[in-house]
């Protein structure tokens, strides 16, 4: 599978909605209370990932070799994991790896020190883990919301 990533522009905002939408429903919303759900999805609306991307939120997007988007990344302030989401048949075969190296050496480039934060659903915890993260809590519960809050501390910082 050929893949190539690049920096996402307002002009994929409605395919990265299209591609986080659904898998939030799937894997995200069953771990969290009812009520909860509409704040996350409308939070991953196009006109909101537009926004995002308009104001400094660092978006990556993968693309296969028909230039189809198969999966995407995003970083707040080049320190917290905002995004990670790889279509459903591509994932476990190194997406979110790549895209993860490349956000964190952007990080990196653009100054961060070290040092990234991510909360991650239930389900995606042993991904996060993988890259390095580690729990900075136990599981939380806010507003119907339930995540773990996890940190990465990258001591080498050579890009």
């Amino acid at each position: 599978m050929c893949v190539t990533i690049r920096r996402a522009t307002i002009d994929d905002a409605k395919q990265i909605s299209e591609l986080i939408v659904p898998l939030t429903k799937k894997y995200v919303c069953p771990t969290w209370e009812q009520d909860a759900h509409h704040v996350v999805l409308e939070s991953m609306s196009a006109e909101n990932v537009a926004s995002y991307i308009a104001n400094d939120y660092y978006y990556l997007i993968a693309e296969d070799e028909h230039q189809s988007v198969i999966g995407v990344a995003c970083m707040r302030d080049f320190s917290h994991l905002y995004h990670l989401f790889v279509a459903e048949k591509h994932q476990g075969k190194g997406v979110s790896r790549l895209l993860w190296q490349r956000l964190k050496s952007v990080s990196l480039k653009q100054g961060n020190q070290g040092r990234f934060t991510v909360n991650a659903a239930l389900n995606s915890e042993q991904v996060y883990a993988k890259f390095g993260f580690k729990r900075t809590q136990g599981v939380r519960k806010c507003r119907g919301m339930v995540d773990v809050p996890m940190e990465l501390t990258v001591a080498d910082k050579v890009i």
